[in-house]
């Protein structure tokens, strides 16, 4: 882990989980993160994106964005979401969405859902629709508590459980069982990437 450091980096973000990624990215990195705004969806998210950047003039911002079914370059994404991103602007694309990050370190991951860790994709970006693979495991779990909290009841009409992103947040959390950005990071290049320009705040 990266030595801690003082600064501070207001986060925006689609929903809680996201907020809790972020949260443990930047302090593998060694940052603090602060307020953190959004949490509403992806459509809010990025029609206050200007706004944001705008206040990325005077502090560090980043923020996370999934990338979910669009088919672009991210680069090409970047552009045109931000074509002009402040120099303390950190957009982040999320390959394809933040489930897919959590496959990255599928040691701990595959501990926490009780399902062997072959059945975890070794591709985690390859994959179409990352929550409903975290689903479809948890499915799978030896343990009823994972599959009663993180897979939707018969009939309800949601496309997940009651407990489910506080499940994925518990995991994310866990200082000593969680999720680690940094192995995680080997698998996946969007978090490798991230990473790497939110360690340009420390320099």
């Amino acid at each position: 882990m990266a030595s801690a450091s003082s600064l501070v980096v207001t986060g925006a973000v689609e929903g809680p989980v996201d907020e809790a990624v972020l949260g443990s990215v930047l302090q593998y990195v060694g940052l603090n993160l602060g307020t953190v705004y959004g949490k509403n969806g992806k459509v809010a998210l990025l029609q206050a994106l200007n706004g944001y950047n705008r206040a990325a003039t005077f502090n560090p911002w980043c923020v996370l964005v999934d990338m979910d079914r669009d088919q672009r370059c991210f680069r090409d994404i970047l552009q045109d979401w931000l074509p002009d991103p402040s120099p303390l602007m950190r957009l982040r694309i999320v390959v394809r969405e933040a489930e897919a990050w959590l496959f990255g370190d599928s040691e701990r991951l595959s501990d926490f859902l009780g399902v062997a860790a072959r059945r975890l994709p070794s591709n985690p970006e390859g994959i179409a629709q990352p929550k409903e693979e975290m689903v479809g495991l948890a499915r799978l779990s030896r343990r009823r508590d994972i599959r009663e909290d993180m897979v939707p009841r018969p009939g309800s009409g949601r496309n997940v459980g009651p407990l489910y992103s506080a499940r994925l947040i518990q995991f994310v959390s866990d200082p000593g069982t969680g999720w680690r950005p940094d192995v995680a990071a080997t698998n996946v290049n969007s978090l490798h990437r991230c990473i790497t320009r939110l360690r340009e705040f420390l320099s």
